[in-house]
């Protein structure tokens, strides 16, 4: 008989990480599932081609419990969540990353005895100034199967007292999507995005591009000043390309910031126009923990401007240069890569597009003793 596992998604990056998962799924008998959206952040750019162009169906059930403050928001998707599982009840719940959908759902369905899988498990910043960082150790604490991207996922969650039968190294979901994404581009017509105009218009001249969301870099204004500053001053040299966060955005109006006439800022990007942009850029500048992962699968440079990374193998190992906020550092590491001294790196151990393979292989054993 079927087992049938539950996929937890409350925003749009979480559904590029359980999408290689959905379509691991739908190549075997064993495990069946069903897609749970929380409702966690309302996305308009989630229709029908969204879902068609991830090569997954819709989800099965959406909660609208999104809104209101991180506990308000956490607690509205227990109730639902709770009411869901005790009508369509799971064999197991897979959670992905460190969103409140993540904490909610695994809390749930714990106390209901049900198992948490756990993708992208032992990632850890230090810093427990982050909700996700938050998040992600409570999340671990509870969960059953450990499903690890890179090495420092391993160590902490050994650190920490998980049993080394539980802590599975199978490789990273969003690089399984990124390389699925990329061959999807190939076939795309990229002169309906709205940033393929803009790439033609650059010629085959090089360009930056930027990303910045997190709350500590956007929500205070001498961080925000400095950074822009230093963006500033980037963009002489290089032109940057700044699809903003609308919160990022309103911020740069209310701090009376100019980030000058070589800084094109533009909305925020779905995902496949936003690879089309970011792929071949010469660097990347960001404060996104999944783009620095996406840069060094693709072999672009990356910046991280943050004092921390609870992905550390992208910097060991891969394109990621760890910055800070300084803007003396952020130019130091720019000046670097133009003038191509900046890291090769490579695609870090078992990035290879088949860890959703590996998970639902995994899965279908633990579940089937």
């Amino acid at each position: 008989m079927q087992k049938k596992i539950h996929l937890i998604a409350g925003a749009r990056p979480n559904f590029m990480k359980i999408a290689p998962i959905v379509r691991a799924l739908q190549q075997q008998d064993r495990l069946a599932y069903k897609i749970v959206h929380t409702g966690q952040h309302y996305d308009r750019e989630m229709n029908d081609v969204f879902f068609e162009e991830l090569g997954i169906p819709q989800p099965d059930i959406f909660m609208a419990a999104g809104g209101g403050s991180h506990s308000q928001q956490t607690a509205k998707i227990m109730v639902a969540f709770e009411e869901y599982c005790q009508t369509e009840p799971p064999d197991a719940v897979l959670v992905v990353g460190d969103v409140n959908s993540t904490l909610a759902c695994s809390i749930v369905a714990r106390k209901l005895h049900i198992p948490v899988a756990h993708v992208e498990a032992g990632l850890r910043s230090g810093d427990m100034c982050m909700p996700e960082e938050i998040n992600r150790l409570v999340t671990d604490s509870i969960t059953n199967w450990f499903f690890v991207t890179e090495p420092s996922g391993q160590q902490h969650l050994l650190q920490e007292g998980k049993p080394a039968s539980a802590i599975h190294y199978v490789g990273h979901v969003m690089v399984d999507n990124l390389l699925y994404q990329v061959k999807q581009l190939a076939q795309a017509n990229t002169a309906d995005f709205e940033t393929g105009p803009l790439k033609t218009s650059l010629g085959n001249h090089p360009y930056g591009v930027i990303t910045l969301h997190r709350p500590s870099n956007v929500d205070n204004p001498d961080v925000l000043q400095r950074i822009s500053q230093a963006l500033k001053q980037i963009a002489r040299q290089l032109p940057l390309i700044f699809p903003a966060h609308p919160r990022t955005q309103n911020n740069l109006k209310k701090f009376n910031i100019d980030l000058g006439p070589d800084i094109t800022l533009i909305g925020p990007q779905a995902y496949m126009p936003f690879l089309h942009l970011w792929k071949d850029a010469t660097l990347v500048l960001t404060d996104s923990g999944g783009l620095q992962e996406e840069t060094t699968a693709l072999g672009v440079p990356c910046i991280t401007i943050r004092e921390n990374t609870e992905r550390p193998v992208t910097v060991e190992e891969g394109t990621n240069t760890l910055a800070g906020t300084d803007p003396a550092q952020i130019l130091t590491a720019v000046d670097t890569i133009l003038q191509g001294r900046g890291k090769q790196g490579r695609r870090p151990h078992l990035w290879d597009g088949n860890a959703a393979r590996r998970i639902v292989e995994i899965l279908a054993r633990e579940l089937h003793p």
